[in-house]
């Protein structure tokens, strides 16, 4: 028996030429969530819809499907505390997915239809409506909170000043 021991050893320290690839960061496990979450949505439309057939549409549909699980109360237009950044009371307003982490999703999920064969030509992640309604939504969710959206000014290493940004203009192009 004592043997037997010592070829289990030997046999498993043969096995340490095919390690397992290292545990993905948490971006990429998010990335692959959200990836599969996606496929699940459009699986399970009726009738279901391939991935080589999604589009646009389908995405703005995933996009409003998902604000049932959102946790972020967004106030209506009617409500006493719409445009108060910080209510008094409990209303009845709805609660809908934050902007930062639609955003922050179709990110995820444009780089991932990317990585799994899509055309950058083709990604319905990258289309414009999405660019509309994820500004919309940022804009709508400020409004109702009472604190407008400002961009992140980006530091800068030199020491050169900077120049003030025309508020209408982007700092990155999109194609």
């Amino acid at each position: 028996m004592s043997n037997e021991k010592g070829k289990d050893v030997v046999e498993g320290s043969s096995r340490s030429d095919h390690q397992s690839p290292p545990p993905l960061s948490r971006y990429e496990s998010q990335k692959r969530r959200d990836w599969n979450t996606f496929g699940q949505y459009l699986r399970n439309q009726r009738p279901p819809v391939a991935l080589s057939q999604c589009n646009a549409n389908h995405v703005l549909e995933f996009l409003r499907y998902l604000d049932q699980f959102g946790k972020t109360k967004v106030h209506l237009q009617g409500c006493v505390f719409f445009g108060q950044p910080e209510p008094a009371g409990p209303c009845s307003c709805p609660l809908r997915q934050a902007w930062g982490s639609l955003d922050a999703l179709i990110g995820r999920l444009r780089a991932a239809y990317e990585e799994n064969g899509g055309l950058p030509e083709t990604n319905p992640f990258a289309s414009g409506s999405i660019r509309v309604y994820l500004r919309d939504v940022r804009d709508s969710q400020a409004k109702a909170r009472g604190i407008p959206y400002t961009k992140k000014k980006k530091k800068r290493n030199n020491t050169t000043p900077m120049k003030p940004n025309d508020e209408h203009s982007s700092s990155f192009t999109m194609q």
